[in-house]
């Protein structure tokens, strides 16, 4: 069982069912493994926003990590050329 929560949001639930099966069991991966450990060795905080950014193949998982809360929120799931964009 995760040590911490995580909540995706319907955008990025969206983005995540348009995303071909072989990446998307990859990112549904990574997105349980963060529950064991939020800010892992590959993950980077972002510079232009609140949250971490982490690299699955050409797709970004954009995240908020509260520790205060202890709860991770999903914001963004996408393509590395539009994951940035607000």
């Amino acid at each position: 069982m995760s040590k911490y929560p995580i909540s995706i949001s319907k955008q990025a639930r969206k983005q995540l069912s348009d995303i071909p099966r072989k990446d998307r069991l990859r990112i549904s991966g990574a997105i349980e493994l963060l529950g064991d450990n939020p800010i892992p060795p590959k993950a980077l905080k972002l510079t232009n926003r609140d949250g971490y950014r982490l690299r699955i193949g050409d797709y970004r998982i954009i995240y908020i990590f509260n520790s205060k809360r202890l709860i991770i929120v999903v914001i963004n799931i996408a393509h590395r050329s539009g994951a940035y964009q607000l």
